[in-house]
C-alpha cells in the first residue's frame, strides 16, 4: 500500500526514542535508505493507496517526495558524524524527531484530500519544533515559540481557506470529493467569489510556513537556533512542503479560469519576499541567518515564477529542485564552519580557504550556485522565469525582479568573499580535522545540481512538464 512510505519513518522515529544513541543513529540512516528505495519504486510502479481520495501520487508530489527522500539520506549520513562531535545531550529526541519530521513531510507530498494536506502540514510544525529547541537555551526557546505561534496562526488561516473551498462547492452546487484532483476536474463549477477568498486565506496560511514576506519573521530565528542538519531539512524540504499546498490550490484556480487572480498574488508576494531578503542580506552579520534570508529570497523566486505560469512555472520548479540541493548543502557546511571557528559571526570568520579547504570548496561552490551562477540549475531556472515574465508582458515586474537579484548577489558575494579570503580574526580556536563524513554529503548535493542540468532522465523531465502544464499552460 502507498501509505507504507510514511509509516516506516513514523514507527522508526518512535523506536529511536527508546534505543541507545548509536543504534538510533544507524536506524535513522537505514530508514532513510528504505524510504529512498520506496520512493524510487513510486517512479517505477506506484502502489494503490489504501485510503483512496486521501492519498495519491501526482507529479508535483512525486517530485517533492524525491527531493525529500534524497536529502534525508544525505543529511542523516552527515548527522551521524555531526552527532559524534556535537555530543548532543538530547540526541534521541533529535534523531527521533528527524524521522517523525520525514514521516509528516512524506504525508504532505502524498496528500490529495484538502484536509489531509492541512493536517500533514500542521504535523510538520509539531515534529520540527523539537529540532529548533534541542539546545534548550533561552534564544532557542524564543525561536521555537515564535515558530509555533506564527506558523499556527498561518495554518489556522489555511484551515479557514480550506473550509471556504467547501463553501464554494455548496454555492456552485458541486457534488465531488474534497480532494485536489477531483476539484481540479470540476473547478469551473465552483463559485468564483468564494474560491478567490479561499485561495487568499490558503495562500497567506501556507505562505507563512513557506517563509514568504511579510509572514517570514519566524524563519531567520528558527534557522539560527536549530542545529545545522535540522536547518538543512527546514530550508531544503519543509518550505517546499508548504509551497506544495499553494501549488495544488493554484492548480484549482487555473482550472477554474482564475489563474490571473492567483498569479498576480503569487508574483506580488514573490517580489516582496525578494526585496525583503535583499534588504536584510546586505547588512547581515551572521552567516547562518544570511542563508536563512537567502531561503526567503528563493521562495520568493519560486512564487514569482509560479505566478507567471508557462515557461516561468517550469523555471520555478527547477529553482525549487536546485534550491533544495544547494541550500541544504550550504546549511550543512555552515555547521562545519561553526565547528572550526566557534562562532556564527561573519566578521569572526576569515581565511576559510586556508584553514578549512574542503569546507571552503563546498561553501564557495554552494554560494555561487545559490546566487545563480552556471553551471548550477538556479541559473537556468531564474533565466526561464525572466523569459516567462517578458513573454507574459510583465516588463516592470521583470525589471524589479532582475534588479533585486543584482542587489542580493552583491551583498551575498561580499560576505562570502570576506569569509573565504579575508583576514582571520584574532585568537582563533585550533583548526579541527575535516572528516570525510562531514563533507561528502555536501559534495554529492552540489554535484547533483549541474548533473541534472547536463542530463535529466526523460521520466523526470516529463513529470516536471506535466506539473507545469497543470498550473499555467504550455510553453
Amino acid at each position: 500500500m502507498l501509505e507504507i512510505i510514511f509509516l516506516v519513518p513514523f514507527f522508526a522515529g518512535l523506536a529511536v526514542f527508546f534505543l541507545p544513541r548509536t543504534a538510533g543513529r544507524w536506524l535513522m540512516v537505514l530508514t532513510g535508505i528504505i524510504h529512498l528505495l520506496l520512493t524510487v519504486g513510486l517512479w517505477v510502479n506506484p502502489p494503490a493507496a489504501m485510503f483512496q481520495g486521501y492519498f495519491g501520487v501526482w507529479p508535483e508530489g512525486l517530485l517533492s517526495l524525491s527531493i525529500i527522500s534524497l536529502l534525508f539520506v544525505l543529511i542523516s549520513s552527515y548527522t551521524v558524524e555531526y552527532l559524534k562531535q556535537a555530543r548532543m545531550q538530547h540526541e534521541n529526541i533529535f534523531t527521533g524527531s528527524l524521522l517523525l519530521f520525514l514521516s509528516t513531510m512524506t504525508m504532505v507530498a502524498l496528500a490529495d484530500h484538502i484536509m489531509v494536506m492541512w493536517i500533514a502540514i500542521e504535523a510538520t510544525t509539531l515534529t520540527s519544533a523539537p529540532l529548533i529547541f534541542i539546545h534548550r537555551t533561552p534564544k532557542a526557546l524564543e525561536a521555537t515559540w515564535k515558530y509555533l505561534l506564527i506558523c499556527s496562526v498561518g495554518i489556522a488561516m489555511a484551515l479557514l481557506g480550506s473550509v471556504l473551498i467547501t463553501l464554494a462547492m455548496d454555492v456552485g452546487h458541486v457534488n465531488a470529493p474534497v480532494s485536489f484532483s477531483a476539484l481540479a476536474g470540476v473547478a469551473g463549477q465552483l463559485d468564483p467569489v468564494w474560491l478567490k477568498a479561499a485561495f487568499v486565506f490558503i495562500f497567506v496560511g501556507y505562505g507563512t510556513k513557506m517563509g514568504l514576506a511579510p509572514m517570514h519573521t519566524w524563519l531567520p530565528d528558527a534557522h539560527s537556533e536549530a542545529p545545522s542538519p535540522a536547518s538543512a531539512m527546514l530550508s531544503g524540504v519543509l518550505l517546499n512542503c508548504a509551497f506544495l499546498g499553494i501549488f495544488k490550490t493554484n492548480k484549482i484556480m487555473v482550472a477554474a479560469g482564475q489563474g490571473e487572480f492567483s498569479g498576480m498574488i503569487l508574483m506580488v508576494f514573490g517580489l516582496l519576499s525578494i526585496l525583503a531578503a535583499a534588504t536584510y542580506i546586505i547588512k547581515q552579520t551572521e552567516y547562518k541567518r544570511m542563508l536563512a534570508y537567502s531561503s526567503i529570497e528563493n521562495m520568493g523566486i519560486i512564487a514569482f515564477g509560479t505566478g507567471i505560469g508557462g515557461i516561468g512555472a517550469y523555471g520555478a520548479i527547477l529553482c525549487l529542485i536546485h534550491h533544495s540541493l544547494i541550500k541544504s548543502s550550504l546549511f550543512l557546511t555552515s555547521g562545519n564552519i561553526n565547528a572550526g571557528y566557534k562562532t556564527w559571526l561573519i566578521d569572526s570568520v576569515g581565511d576559510l580557504a586556508g584553514r578549512m579547504p574542503k569546507t571552503f570548496v563546498a561553501f564557495f561552490a554552494g554560494s555561487a550556485g545559490i546566487a545563480g551562477f552556471p553551471p548550477f540549475g538556479m541559473f537556468i531556472g531564474e533565466l526561464l522565469i525572466i523569459v516567462g515574465a517578458f513573454r507574459a508582458g510583465h516588463y516592470t515586474l521583470a525589471a524589479i525582479f532582475m534588479v533585486s537579484l543584482c542587489f542580493i548577489f552583491a551583498g551575498f558575494s561580499n560576505q562570502i568573499l570576506k569569509m573565504s579570503f579575508g583576514d582571520p580574526a584574532e585568537n582563533l580556536p585550533d583548526a579541527v580535522p575535516e572528516k570525510v563524513g562531514l563533507v561528502w554529503p555536501q559534495y554529492v548535493l552540489l554535484l547533483t545540481s549541474p548533473a541534472l542540468c547536463v542530463w535529466m532522465p526523460d521520466i523526470f523531465y516529463h513529470t516536471i512538464i506535466e506539473a507545469t502544464v497543470a498550473m499555467g499552460g504550455g510553453f
